[in-house]
């Protein structure tokens, strides 16, 4: 006869493994045993916790309810490196927007996905302001997520995470706090996790400083910084990480975290000398690698960055959009035997429409640049199949249309992907070539002012309002 293990040891044994459901079920049975078990509702709490827990230092999406109700003044003429959130002001240091294309925000498309880089926003309001997230983090188990050591902890986490409940997660932390003689800094953070939860920026940043004078701790730091970026105070946050790094040396959540605010700021080549620093203590950060691969991609150095991209893989990473990126870098660097095979691996692995919108649309680069323009059409309109919103491969069929001469088509095409995406300044120029070519000179002017307020440094865009000025003038 085999010897049968602890029902309590064998919910833990699930829970070391990751099999939260499994935990959950078995503390049940135990409960309904011995409903006063602390041991046993401790561990079914973290289980379900653990089910839908996301560190809340690296997901920050500021979803549609944010930004409406957002009651927070900033300057509207902000001085330049000053603001994240007005695009105008940015620093340069980096590809210009003819090279490296630029997200509806304003910032340059990054190397890494994180939310706060994402043009997605919650499909409702009531998405937005109430949905537990799922989403974990690559970041390993920090102090914020591994104090469970009374029932208290774990309850507050899991009212905090599981219900989403704010309200009822920040009265039980403060009656925790009253009770501790307010000199336990782990609950004054989590007062601050849920004022910053309820919009309350300041309120945050009053308890993030008072656990910081209790107790050093990097994720606490790491709070500070996302009170003050999402109070568009980029160089208060850059001091909070720079003095953190006085206290925790070479602590790469910091060094990533600098990097992180000049990549939001467009000063690229700071964002790639601390990423730089990154590897230097991990060589295994996976998004150092692939945003200082994507920065020398955007620098025409394709070579370099097919080695940051390789590297990935050998690391283990395989997904779509690293072999898409593989197949790109492997154009430009003319290494022609591994384009094909690249982009086929990137379709089989896209999990998504978009994915494979993406994938088709670089395909058909690849068709332009070998000039085969009949497969770089199929191509595109593969895209647009996929996803009916994907502006560039609409604006690059409209090209393709004005070279076969098909005015009304390429016309239709141009006046779609500037609707889709105005932050382009492409749709807007080709629109005014067009209607230069026809004789439209007002239209024609009109689209070439957009595509200056998108890309004010864009000489041919300079060129052709001048011309157009001075032809005005003379009627």
């Amino acid at each position: 006869m085999g010897v049968e293990m602890d029902p309590l040891l064998h919910a833990w044994s699930y829970f070391r493994r990751r099999k939260f459901q499994l935990c959950s079920d078995l503390c049940s049975q135990l409960l309904a045993k011995a409903p006063g078990d602390q041991a046993a509702w401790c561990l079914k709490i973290r289980a379900l916790t653990e089910m839908v827990y996301v560190d809340e230092i690296d997901v920050d999406q500021e979803g549609i309810a944010e930004m409406m109700l957002d009651e927070n003044a900033i300057a509207q003429v902000a001085r330049p490196g000053t603001s994240l959130k007005l695009p105008g002001t940015s620093q340069g240091g980096g590809p210009s927007q003819a090279v490296r294309p630029l997200t509806q925000t304003g910032r340059p498309i990054t190397g890494f996905v994180r939310p706060s880089t994402q043009g997605g926003r919650p499909g409702t309001m009531e998405q937005a302001i109430k949905t537990p997230r799922t989403a974990h983090t690559a970041r390993p188990m920090t102090s914020a997520s591994g104090r469970y050591v009374r029932l208290g902890t774990a309850l507050f986490e899991y009212i905090f995470h599981h219900e989403n409940d704010v309200k009822n997660a920040i009265d039980l932390a403060a009656y925790a706090t009253q009770h501790a003689q307010f000199k336990d800094w782990w609950w004054k953070v989590q007062i601050g996790k849920c004022y910053y939860r309820l919009g309350l920026y300041r309120e945050a940043e009053t308890q993030f400083k008072s656990a910081l004078k209790q107790q050093d701790m990097v994720d606490t730091i790491l709070y500070l910084a996302k009170v003050y970026s999402r109070l568009d105070q980029p160089l208060t946050a850059l001091n909070v990480f720079k003095q953190g790094l006085d206290r925790f040396s070479g602590e790469v959540s910091l060094l990533c975290g600098i990097a992180r605010i000049y990549e939001e700021m467009n000063n690229i080549s700071t964002a790639a000398e601390y990423y730089k620093d990154v590897l230097k203590q991990d060589n295994t950060h996976v998004e150092a690698i692939a945003c200082i691969g994507s920065n020398h991609f955007y620098s025409d150095q394709p070579e370099i960055a097919l080695r940051f991209y390789r590297r990935l893989l050998q690391m283990g990473v395989y997904n779509c959009q690293l072999f898409n990126n593989l197949g790109l870098c492997c154009f430009y660097a003319q290494q022609y035997d591994m384009i094909l095979s690249s982009f086929e691996r990137a379709l089989s692995l896209a999990e998504n429409e978009e994915e494979t919108a993406d994938v088709w649309y670089n395909l058909g680069h690849v068709a332009a640049g070998i000039g085969d323009t009949s497969l770089a059409f199929q191509c595109f309109k593969l895209a647009l199949t996929n996803n009916n919103d994907h502006a560039e491969a609409y604006n690059n069929l409209a090209v393709l249309e004005m070279q076969k001469g098909r005015i009304e088509q390429a016309r239709m095409f141009l006046q779609t992907a500037s609707s889709l995406a105005p932050h382009m300044y492409e749709p807007h120029f080709n629109i005014a070539v067009l209607s230069d070519k026809v004789g439209d000179l007002q239209r024609s002017y009109m689209a070439a002012q957009m595509s200056e307020a998108a890309y004010p440094e864009h000489v041919d865009t300079q060129q052709l309002i001048t011309q157009l000025r001075q032809h005005f003038a003379r009627l």
